[in-house]
């Protein structure tokens, strides 16, 4: 039997959060802060995906994830290799638990609320044409942003000027996000939006690129429940163990 699978809340105090990612080096990136941070207070990927959300005016936030650890086990962890100044960070006391479903009913709708990274590892490079890159073409293995590798593709040399539809991010952004989706579920395209969109730059080892970082309201219909429920547990795209990719269900028509 596979080990059941668990959603955290952990309440998070964003100033010392940030004066100790700002200390080490990673104020320029929080999701990397807390990555880290993270794995050396639980142990490595055991919350993972994670999304943390801020409360309105910043000054509180509550980190939530999935894991297979059980909260005692992630308490006695925390209290016996967590570094004070990490311990200072999380309000360990207030960690919550409960239980995922062990199984999920085919065609059951549920409603999301999603953070993502939707950007396209490529296979083999890409020409690319316009002021925004000089030109210069995309090297195989790089991570680009979906809606730019969609529009070269459609227009290599460039948008005409009298172009009848113009490309629509969200429209690029939810078939991405279908795609990731695949046998597990659904995606409910009419009541699937996205709510909000900026360029973020993230490090990743020794370098650091900037690219899409898009929050999507949406609902789905479940496909293959193991599936789902392994969906769940990986999150959805790049970047899961780096705040996106986690699937925060809501109950739908909501």
């Amino acid at each position: 039997m596979s080990q059941p699978l668990n959603m955290v809340s952990l309440p998070v105090h964003l100033r010392d959060l940030r004066r100790l990612a700002a200390h080490r080096g990673h104020g320029d990136d929080e999701g990397r802060a807390l990555h880290h941070l993270l794995g050396e207070t639980f142990g490595p990927k055991a919350l993972q995906p994670f999304r943390l959300m801020v409360s309105p005016g910043g000054r509180a936030a509550t980190l939530y994830a999935y894991t297979p650890r059980s909260g005692e086990d992630l308490r006695d962890t925390a209290a016996a290799v967590g570094a004070p100044e990490a311990l200072a960070a999380f309000a360990i006391d207030r960690l919550a638990v409960k239980t995922m479903p062990d199984a999920w009913k085919t065609g059951r709708r549920l409603a999301f609320d999603l953070r993502v990274r939707p950007v396209r590892r490529l296979l083999k490079p890409l020409a690319q044409a316009g002021p925004a890159t000089d030109g210069k073409p995309f090297a195989a293995k790089a991570e680009v942003d979906a809606f730019l590798v969609d529009a070269i593709r459609r227009h290599p040399d460039g948008p005409p000027a009298d172009a009848e539809t113009p490309l629509r991010r969200e429209e690029v952004y939810r078939d991405w996000l279908a795609h990731r989706l695949k046998d597990a579920a659904e995606l409910i395209v009419h009541g699937t939006h996205l709510v909000g969109f900026e360029r973020r730059r993230v490090r990743r080892g020794s370098s650091v690129s900037e690219g899409p970082d898009a929050t999507f309201h949406g609902e789905l219909r479940i496909g293959d429940p193991t599936a789902f429920a392994r969906l769940l547990a990986t999150g959805v795209g790049r970047h899961a163990a780096y705040g996106y990719g986690m699937l925060l269900l809501r109950p739908a028509g909501r």
